[in-house]
C-alpha cells in the first residue's frame, strides 16, 4: 500500500531534526572540552642541573683520605696513586731530550730565551726561558704554567694599556718576577694556546686557543689535556735538569695560575722531582667547582670524582711543600671549598709531621695571582733570600 505524501514528508522531517540535534549535541559536548580547565603541568624537576647534583650527591669519592697514622696515610697514597696517574691517562712515547734555541733578549736582572723543547716525536713545546744575571751557584728553577689568556700576558708582553692593567692586576707576569728574586723560570707556552693552538675554540675571538680539541681528540685518545700538558712540563724539567751550570737539579717546583694551577696540582703526582707546588686559582673542590660552575672542558679529568676531591690530589705528594693561593672573591673556585679542602690537608702534613709545609694564602681579591708569600714560602724551602741579590 502507498504510503500518504504527508507521511512521507513528516518522516523525512523527523529524520532531519534528529539528526539535527545529534549533531548539535556532540558540538556542544566538543565544545564543553575545549572549554574545560587544563590539568595543571606536574611539579616535577625536569633540568639537568638537579639531576646531576642529585647524582653527585649520592656518589661519594670512594678513597677519600681518612688515615689516622702515618702507616695507613702511605698505604692509601700506594692506593690511590695508580688510580689518579690511570685518570691521568695515557703519555706519548718517550723521546731522546732535543732543543732548540731561537732567541734571546737581555733585561737588567735576567736574560730571556725564547727554546723549543722536543717533548714528542711530533710536538716542540715553547719555553721563555728566564735565567737571573747573578749566579753564585746553581739556582732552583720554577716551571711556570699559564691559564686561559696565554703565554703572552705571563712573560710581562701586553699590546695596549688595558692589557698591562690586567697583567698588573691580576699579578699574571710571575715568571718574570720571580726571575728578578733570583729564581731560573721555565714559562710553558702551554699544549693548545698561542703558536701551539689548532682548530680555534667557539667564541674565543682574541687569543689563538684550542682546548676543546686537545680535550676531545686526548679523549679519544685515553689521554686527557691534564695528564699531556703535564706531560710536556715533564720534558721540560728534564731540560732544567740538563743546565747544571744555572739550575740546581734538586730544587726545582711549579706555579701556576687557573688553568696552570690545575696542571701544577696534578704534576707534583706524576713527577717526584718537582719539590714543590705553587697553586693558585685552581684549588677547591670539585663537587663545588668544576661540577656546577661552567670551565673550560680542559678542566674536566674523567671519573676523578669517582675516587677523590682535589684535597686528596695534594694529600698525594704530601709532605712536599704547597702554598695554596685564592681569591676569597674567586667566583669559580669558591673560597669555602678551598678553606674545606685545607683543614683537611692540614690534618694531612700535621699527621706526616711537617705542618708548616701546607700554607695559604686566602687574599683579598678574585680570579688571581698573588705574591703576598711566595717568597717567603720558596726562601723557606729552597733557601734563597726575598730580596733580590745584588748585581
Amino acid at each position: 500500500m502507498k504510503r500518504k505524501p504527508y507521511l512521507n514528508a513528516w518522516n523525512a522531517t523527523y529524520r532531519f531534526i534528529g539528526t539535527a540535534l545529534w549533531v548539535g549535541n556532540l558540538l556542544l559536548a566538543t565544545l564543553g572540552e575545549l572549554n574545560a580547565k587544563e590539568p595543571e603541568v606536574a611539579a616535577v624537576p625536569a633540568q639537568i642541573d638537579a639531576s646531576f647534583a642529585h647524582l653527585a650527591d649520592r656518589s661519594k669519592p670512594s678513597m677519600r683520605w681518612k688515615a689516622e697514622t702515618p702507616a695507613q696515610h702511605q698505604q692509601w697514597q700506594q692506593n690511590l696513586h695508580p688510580v689518579v696517574v690511570d685518570l691521568l691517562g695515557k703519555m706519548p712515547d718517550r723521546v731522546p731530550l732535543e732543543v732548540k734555541w731561537s732567541e734571546e733578549k737581555s733585561f737588567d736582572t735576567y736574560t730571556r730565551h725564547k727554546i723549543y723543547v722536543r717533548t714528542e716525536a711530533a710536538y716542540w713545546a715553547p719555553v721563555y726561558y728566564f735565567v737571573p744575571h747573578h749566579r753564585a751557584a746553581p739556582l732552583p728553577a720554577i716551571v711556570c704554567l699559564h691559564g686561559h689568556s696565554g703565554i703572552v700576558p705571563y712573560i710581562g708582553e701586553a699590546k695596549n694599556a688595558h692589557e698591562e692593567a690586567k697583567i698588573r692586576d691580576s699579578q699574571l707576569d710571575y715568571a718574570v718576577y720571580l726571575a728578578k728574586h733570583g729564581y731560573v723560570t721555565a714559562a710553558i707556552n702551554v699544549r693548545g694556546w698561542n703558536e701551539t693552538a689548532g682548530n680555534q675554540d667557539s667564541g674565543v675571538k682574541n687569543l689563538r686557543r684550542s682546548c676543546t680539541q686537545v680535550t676531545m681528540d686526548s679523549f679519544l685518545l685515553g689521554m686527557t689535556p691534564q695528564g699531556l700538558r703535564c706531560w710536556d712540563a715533564m720534558r721540560v724539567i728534564d731540560f732544567l735538569q740538563s743546565r747544571q751550570e744555572e739550575v740546581d737539579p734538586d730544587k726545582i717546583g711549579v706555579a701556576g695560575l687557573s688553568g696552570g694551577g690545575t696542571l701544577s696540582m696534578y704534576l707534583p703526582v706524576l713527577d717526584d722531582r718537582v719539590k714543590l707546588a705553587m697553586i693558585a686559582g685552581a684549588f677547591s673542590t670539585y663537587r663545588s667547582s668544576i661540577f656546577p660552575i661552567r670551565h673550560c672542558i680542559c678542566n674536566c679529568l674523567p671519573r676523578i670524582m669517582q675516587y677523590a676531591e682535589m684535597d686528596d690530589v695534594v694529600a698525594l705528594y704530601a709532605p712536599r711543600p704547597v702554598l695554596l693561593i685564592n681569591g676569597v672573591e674567586d667566583p669559580i673556585f669558591p673560597i669555602a671549598g678551598a678553606r674545606e679542602g685545607l683543614e683537611t690537608l692540614q690534618q694531612v702534613y700535621k699527621l706526616l709531621g711537617k705542618p708548616d709545609n701546607i700554607q695559604a694564602d686566602f687574599f683579598d681579591g678574585g680570579h688571581a695571582w698573588s705574591n703576598n708569600k711566595t717568597l717567603e714560602f720558596l726562601a723557606q724551602h729552597f733557601g734563597l733570600p726575598t730580596t733580590p741579590p745584588s748585581q
